[in-house]
């Protein structure tokens, strides 16, 4: 036990994350696997979520447990059997080495680790998105990991509202006959959920990447919506549904791109009377629907009538015909309202404004749906 315990902090000081569980899983391999060759496999199953992190391990590994030919120290109350040492070797995936990590990338972390962030993960995810403009595998790596918490923390959710939860009014009239004894409990049915969610995505300029952090944390997160369906706009809206069936983020992904390419929707202007205008005519929802509009709420060629833009109808039509019309802004809410912001106008036509300035508030906004 000591060498698991030295082996995970010296994981932690290589600021590999570390929980107490894992260290608990180590062990349970390590008394499993010591005297066998696949020993270093089943702690790199259990300590490595994150490629990244491969190195780290294989540097610590070779301290801790050393290479072969160095005996292993037994534990006391232990029989003294031959070890066998696990394979030498680095982790560049040379013909012969028996970790397989093509095996190991297909792994998932346990949603309670995600939980603990790197000291720069914590900075990443309280920065304000506006600065985050350019692709970086870790912002992408990092949407993805807050849209498997948030499927996680759902589906907990909806397995805890399906539970038959006691029936207080009911069972004390049933128990009436028994004199007011409780002998006979009755269970509440459980409710019927099944809301559709309509996710558009403003992709102007203002908005831009802003919105592929969005889509990557919806697409992680996309199995416990229930029919949901997604949208890019800018001037015009285009179905992005179907980039939400690819096998992988990273396709998704490209194909999203492209797809803003070829419809000239990279830094374009925002015309949301015309994008929500083509919407409400060519979409059909219900009144269990939520429409989750990412914006700035900078309607900037729409046209106004009296100064007032006339995309504030279309919001006032999409609330009375949804269940609700939710909008997450992007924008800090000191600037809301300044200049051509139409924040408070979309409020008085039924809408709910929501500040997503960073990716906490964002993954935050997106799990309570």
């Amino acid at each position: 036990m000591n060498d698991i315990i030295r082996f995970s902090n010296i994981l932690r000081d290589k600021n590999v994350p570390v929980s107490i569980r894992s260290t608990k899983d180590a062990f349970l391999a390590y008394r499993m696997f010591r005297r066998r060759d696949e020993l270093r496999e089943a702690l790199f199953s259990v300590y490595v979520k994150d490629m990244r992190h491969a190195n780290a391990f294989m540097e610590a590994y070779g301290e801790v447990f050393g290479t072969a030919g160095k005996d292993e120290p037994l534990e006391s109350g232990e029989d003294s059997t031959e070890i066998i040492h696990a394979p030498d070797g680095d982790i560049n995936g040379k013909e012969g080495e028996s970790l397989i990590l093509d095996d190991f990338n297909e792994l998932k972390p346990e949603i309670e680790e995600i939980i603990d962030l790197r000291g720069d993960e914590r900075n990443i995810i309280d920065r304000d998105m506006s600065t985050l403009d350019a692709f970086d595998p870790e912002i992408f790596e990092l949407c993805r990991r807050l849209g498997i918490k948030i499927a996680n923390r759902r589906s907990r959710r909806l397995r805890q509202s399906k539970r038959m939860r006691p029936d207080i009014r009911r069972s004390i009239r049933r128990n009436m006959k028994h004199g007011g004894t409780l002998i006979e409990l009755l269970r509440s049915e459980p409710r019927e959920r099944k809301s559709q969610h309509i996710f558009l995505s403003d992709v102007s300029g203002s908005c831009d990447w802003i919105s592929n952090w969005f889509f990557c944390i919806v697409y992680a997160a996309q199995k416990t919506f229930y029919r949901s369906r997604f949208f890019d706009f800018d001037s015009k809206i285009v179905e992005t549904t179907h980039l939400l069936d690819e096998e992988d983020l990273y396709d998704a992904f490209r194909n999203l791109r492209e797809s803003r390419a070829r419809n000239l929707m990279l830094h374009g202007t925002s015309n949301m009377y015309t994008a929500f205008r083509e919407f409400l005519e060519n979409v059909s929802f219900t009144g269990r629907s939520y429409i989750v509009i990412l914006s700035d709420c900078r309607d900037w060629a729409g046209p106004r009538r009296n100064g007032v833009p006339e995309s504030q109808g279309l919001i006032s039509e999409m609330a009375e015909r949804a269940r609700r019309v939710l909008i997450l802004n992007p924008e800090p809410s000191k600037k809301w309202d300044a200049v051509d912001s139409c924040v408070s106008l979309y409020r008085d036509a039924g809408a709910t404004i929501k500040e997503v300035r960073t990716l906490r508030q964002l993954a935050e906004a997106i799990e309570k749906l």
